[in-house]
């Protein structure tokens, strides 16, 4: 389901993620860790064909991500890949229903209320489907992210910091949703976090080190 080989990306000349080799298949559940700056959210970036490594390739359910562009990226990133970022990103003039319905659209579906309601209902969340994400609790745009992230049925679904600034209970709670829903429809998760909470919850970890400090300049 994915593969990276000899992936690297630099900024200003300054390395910001390595991974050599990493294979991950469907169903499973994968938490890439490491410490502030030691390059996840690049490396979620990568995954999901919004940044081109320096060096490397990145393959996602079989496609070479490097072969795609323009266009073509946008909808292969639409119908195989479900990103929840840290800050949701829902779009903030529509309702939760009319956000899913745009993200089928997006990917070139016949957007369907009924499966978006669907969605919302498994979420728990149905009986806000016409409120707009200011009305919204923490956890309830949470979820309606994840339904976002997940109308499309995608393959791979990455989630960022899904736990920053959540007490125990919540980070519990957001962890197991993000679980609950891959696993139902089998895609691959891969939760990217520096929360040290995490880690026992995960057999399959990637960590990442944190970038290489430049070498002092000489006189």
């Amino acid at each position: 389901m994915l593969e990276l080989r000899g992936v690297r990306h630099a900024y200003n000349g300054r390395t910001a993620v390595a991974v050599e080799e990493w294979t991950a298949g469907a169903g499973e559940e994968w938490l890439v860790s490491g410490p502030s700056g030691c390059g996840k959210t690049t490396l979620l970036h990568i995954l999901a064909g919004l940044l081109r490594p320096a060096a490397g390739e990145a393959r996602v359910a079989g496609q070479r991500l490097s072969a795609l562009g323009g266009a073509a990226l946008d909808r292969f990133r639409a119908r195989h890949v479900g990103i929840v970022f840290q800050r949701l990103h829902l779009i903030g003039a529509l309702t939760v229903r009319q956000n899913l319905l745009l993200a089928q659209s997006l990917a070139g579906f016949a957007p369907s209320p009924a499966r978006a309601a669907e969605m919302l209902e498994s979420l728990g969340i149905a009986d806000r489907m016409n409120a707009r994400p200011h009305a919204l609790s923490h956890g309830q745009a949470q979820r309606a992210a994840v339904a976002r992230a997940l109308i499309n049925r995608p393959a791979l679904l990455l989630a960022d910091e899904p736990t920053s600034n959540l007490d125990d209970a919540s980070a519990a709670r957001a962890i197991e949703l993000l679980r609950g829903a891959a696993r139902d429809r089998g895609a691959l998760l891969v939760v990217a976090s520096h929360d040290s909470r995490l880690a026992a919850g995960f057999s399959r970890r990637l960590p990442l080190a944190p970038p290489a400090r430049r070498s002092p300049s000489g006189p």
